[in-house]
């Protein structure tokens, strides 16, 4: 990685693991000073504890919760001077049909993945404008294709990219860049932490992770992207014809996407 990231403040959500951890620690190693935050202590103190030398600040953060984002931002800032790149990472996915979901599932989805990164951004704004700096958005092809058992988590990275469309609009003359990013399957905690139709953690992935992108793979394309200042990313080739599918032959890519995700009728991924 070049010297891009050197001195330079970055901001990330859900930096405890999966994609958020492999971030804070390539950012680290490239010299940068690292905001990050997540919902559990021992994990962010183990990544402290790690990184004890690296210029690390941490904080216990719930993005759903308006506040937490605004202590997290304000605190970064107040330590490092100012936020150059906000990477909203944090997010949570789900696993339920509609007829099965309490809506709590669904409104708890959005508010994490939706509503944390426009918390965040938000009260990082005038700063990022300062610096002519980065807003990052970590969104999914859910944000470009509705996916069963996942209409929440898809209905909140429609609504990231349709909103960093926006702001990227108004922030055209600005020299700000906002971009976002959809990883594919990656090897993270995110769908063993997926909910369920009762709300609970899923416990277990139906996914082979052994055929999956690395969180330190997906970490390094964002990077990446990020340097170059790309508009969008999508990172597999799956991921690249889904679009495109989708976009051209939409009736197919609804029975191509039935037949990926059911068997007999139930749902299997």
């Amino acid at each position: 990685m070049s010297n891009y990231f050197s001195n330079k403040v970055v901001a990330v959500t859900g930096g405890s693991e999966g994609i958020g951890k492999a971030l804070v620690e390539a950012l680290l190693k490239a010299g940068a000073k690292v905001g990050t935050c997540g919902r559990h202590h021992d994990k962010l103190y183990r990544l402290q504890t790690d990184y004890a030398s690296f210029p690390l600040h941490i904080t216990v953060t719930d993005v759903s919760n308006e506040n937490d984002c605004r202590r997290f931002i304000e605190s970064t800032i107040k330590i490092f001077g100012g936020i150059d790149i906000l990477i909203n990472n944090a997010g949570i996915s789900m696993r339920a049909e509609l007829k099965d979901a309490a809506m709590d599932v669904i409104r708890k989805v959005m508010e994490i993945n939706f509503f944390g990164a426009v918390y965040c951004t938000h009260y990082a704004l005038n700063s990022i404008i300062q610096r002519q700096g980065t807003i990052v958005g970590v969104s999914s092809i859910a944000g470009y294709r509705g996916l069963p058992g996942r209409s929440g988590y898809s209905a909140s990275k429609f609504a990231l990219q349709g909103w960093l469309e926006a702001i990227r609009t108004e922030l055209l003359d600005s020299g700000v860049h906002v971009m976002w990013v959809c990883p594919g399957f990656t090897t993270s905690n995110i769908r063993n932490a997926a909910l369920n139709s009762k709300g609970e953690s899923q416990g277990e992935s139906p996914m082979d992770e052994s055929k999956m992108m690395t969180a330190e793979e997906c970490a390094r394309i964002i990077l990446r992207a990020i340097e170059k200042r790309k508009r969008t990313v999508v990172m597999t080739m799956t991921g690249k014809r889904t679009v495109l599918l989708n976009k051209l032959f939409p009736a197919f890519a609804d029975k191509m996407t039935r037949k990926f995700f059911y068997k007999d009728d139930n749902l299997v991924k």
